[in-house]
């Protein structure tokens, strides 16, 4: 078995999710790991931190991203993403920087940072999308070739 860098970890944990295979980013991610969306509580352990993707599924919710930059700086890995929440027609996308701790190969630290004002603005545009569609263009399915956005 070859080992993989931070960066793959985090990319191959990221590519999980998008895919909706809770199960497999979870095997990423270490038992008492510690996750946060800054200004909100922070969630601890791998099984919080499960179910919190799981019940998207039930609710239909779907997420996807498009890495814009990523860095690594031994076991510290930067993300800076455009996430997209989507549920049905409705898709939102919204600016994160992502920070994630890597351990003995499994993620320790996830910490991802984000504009209350830029949600907003995503939650406008796709609401408006739902009208005139051409206002927000679905991120392309995980796995497939993106173009970069202008």
């Amino acid at each position: 078995m070859t080992s993989r860098t931070p960066i793959e970890i985090v990319t191959g944990f990221l590519d999980s999710l998008a895919r909706g295979d809770v199960d497999a980013a979870m095997l990423d991610v270490a038992d008492n790991i510690d996750y946060t969306n800054v200004s909100l509580p922070t969630v601890r352990g791998k099984r919080k931190v499960a179910k919190i993707f799981a019940a998207m599924k039930p609710a239909r919710l779907r997420f996807n991203l498009e890495m814009v930059n990523i860095a690594e700086d031994g076991t510290v890995v930067l993300t800076e993403r455009i996430d997209e929440i989507s549920l049905g027609r409705l898709h939102l996308q919204f600016w994160v920087c992502g920070r994630f701790e890597v351990r003995n190969a499994q993620i320790v630290v996830w910490r991802d940072y984000f504009d209350y004002l830029d949600m907003t603005k995503a939650l406008l545009r796709g609401l408006a999308a739902l009208a005139v569609p051409s206002l927000v263009t679905p991120l392309p399915a995980p796995g497939a070739v993106s173009t970069n956005r202008p």
